[in-house]
């Protein structure tokens, strides 16, 4: 029997309407779908951004149980708010899995072209999403070079709720985490063996001080996954209010901000 792992708070049964377990066997199976990918592709590995962060964690051990670790290149792109921690992070967890690892500092890029489009209502998501764009041109540069595909971290509730950089970090040539919820990411990083520190980590985008992903988006994960997830399945949001304990307002806000951004899950529109 495969064994399941649980987030502390979570109470996930075999109910239609409730978030899904992942089992070790699901895991066999993901690795097993993104080596059968790459191999697709007929190209020699893969690319990924890696931050210190959860997803890009799981993400790196998943290629590197998919497709050997001498095939994983690992690239930590810090800026000036990048903590300190995360260099010593990545850099841990490359020589554990013996993965290749990169770092190519981005700062100089995204001063350079900060000070090309500046405009008196610069705000600091307007230098975020010019970051994370500096970091998709690095990862497919280097892909192109080394004959590598890029692979993506983005989640399901991220990218649900829209909370990534259109061709930011939300441009890549195979996506293993989409259909899976910060909650699943949890559980994966945990039968993979993510160290504690990473899971317990709380998740930033880093594309400035002080800046968090549940800050952000106003809710947090464990109240987010739920509401996404019954969403999916046709609930009103009084219902799904109900039975999560989210307020029917917080509910409907989620439902706003999924359906406004949209336009960054769609291909581009052809009149």
């Amino acid at each position: 029997m495969a064994v399941i792992y649980i987030l502390e708070r979570d109470i996930i049964n075999i109910m239609d309407d409730v978030i899904p377990v992942i089992t070790e066997n699901d895991v066999k199976a993901l690795t097993e779908r993104i080596r059968k990918a790459v191999e697709d592709t007929g190209l020699k590995g893969v690319v990924l951004g890696l931050s210190g962060g959860i997803d890009s964690a799981v993400v790196a051990k998943l290629c590197a149980d998919a497709v050997g670790p001498e095939n994983v290149m690992c690239v930590f792109m810090p800026s000036r708010v990048t903590p300190a921690d995360d260099y010593r992070i990545t850099t841990d967890l490359c020589a554990r899995w013996g993965t290749e690892y990169r770092i190519l500092d981005v700062q100089l890029a995204v001063d350079s072209l900060s000070a090309i489009l500046a405009t008196s209502t610069d705000t600091p998501l307007d230098r975020g999403n010019i970051a994370a764009r500096c970091r998709m041109v690095v990862l497919f540069n280097l892909a192109k070079k080394n004959n590598k595909v890029v692979m993506g971290a983005t989640n399901e509730s991220e990218f649900r709720m829209g909370y990534f950089t259109k061709f930011g970090d939300g441009a890549y040539d195979i996506s293993p985490m989409s259909g899976l919820y910060k909650t699943h990411v949890r559980q994966i990083a945990r039968i993979l063996g993510i160290p504690d520190e990473i899971i317990k980590r709380p998740p930033t985008a880093g594309l400035w001080a002080g800046q968090t992903d549940e800050g952000e988006m106003g809710i947090t994960y464990d109240d987010l996954d739920p509401v996404l997830y019954r969403m999916s399945k046709g609930a009103s949001d009084e219902e799904i209010s109900a039975r999560t304990g989210v307020p029917t307002e917080k509910v409907a806000s989620v439902r706003e901000k999924v359906a406004k951004s949209e336009h960054k899950r769609i291909p581009p529109i052809c009149p």
